[in-house]
């Protein structure tokens, strides 16, 4: 009985997913044919970015201020004191600070997008829109998915920014490093395509948590329960494909030796 279940399930969710990945080719075909819905855009940009600033740019505090915990102590333990700013630098910049901002937005606005969208296909507010001939993608979509994409990477540069305060609270106050070591080293690691790799992860996140959690809502079935589990779900599939997708793209944008380290010394 319960393996039946699980396969029904599975069943289910790779149908939900194949929906996605069918809504996601109906958002590029529609935004090449310039059909963009700005008033809601501007809305949902303000629920993205705004509303998300607070909670992205306290967790990069803590964050800069716990890798600096770590990479501090051990590295001033073998004399290597002055590469602690550009080691946080480069995790903050190509892994931690996109792949985090895009756990709390999933978190927060791609469960939103499922409950929302959810909501007004159990309530046949979405075919009341049909019968108008109103599309539901250029009304209710793609300005999510505009918001996500914009947004996300304005909120990762503005959370690595304050992770790297964080670090460097931590650097001079609990371990007496020279805030000028600190940021030097920093500026050798960093690079040009770190920042662009950041921006580039982040836009690809921003569209896949917007994306999912659009489709699920579409796909709501069973009234307020079946709301609650869309919402539940999409969270989930949103986490899932931003750990994978990250694995991706670190692999096709920093494969071969780097060089961080000893441009950096």
């Amino acid at each position: 009985m319960s393996e039946t279940t699980t396969q029904s399930s599975l069943g289910a969710w790779s149908q939900r997913l194949l929906a996605a990945i069918f809504l996601g080719g109906q958002v590029l075909v529609h935004l090449l044919q310039g059909k963009i819905h700005w008033r809601n855009t501007k809305e949902q940009m303000a629920a993205v970015g705004p509303d998300s600033l607070f909670i992205a740019l306290l967790t990069a505090v803590f964050v800069g201020a716990v890798f600096t915990i770590q990479v501090a102590r051990e590295f001033l333990n073998f004399g290597a004191g002055n590469i602690v700013g550009g080691v946080l630098a480069v995790a903050l910049t190509r892994e931690l600070t996109p792949v985090l901002t895009a756990v709390i937005l999933a978190g927060r606005v791609g469960s939103a997008f499922a409950a929302e969208i959810g909501t007004m296909r159990v309530t046949e507010q979405i075919d009341a829109m049909l019968m108008l001939k109103t599309d539901p993608i250029d009304y209710l979509v793609i300005p999510r998915v505009l918001a996500c994409c914009i947004m996300l990477p304005i909120l990762t540069l503005l959370s690595l920014v304050t992770g790297m305060l964080g670090g460097l609270i931590i650097a001079t106050n609990l371990y007496n490093l020279a805030d000028t070591t600190f940021l030097d080293s920093a500026r050798n690691f960093l690079g040009i395509w770190d920042i662009c790799s950041a921006m580039v992860k982040a836009f690809c996140f921003g569209l896949l948590t917007a994306v999912i959690g659009c489709s699920w809502g579409l796909t709501t079935t069973g009234g307020a329960k079946g709301v609650g589990q869309s919402t539940t779900d999409a969270v989930v599939t949103a986490l899932l494909i931003i750990f994978i997708s990250n694995f991706f793209l670190s692999w096709l944008m920093f494969q071969g030796a780097g060089s961080a380290l000893l441009q950096g010394i």
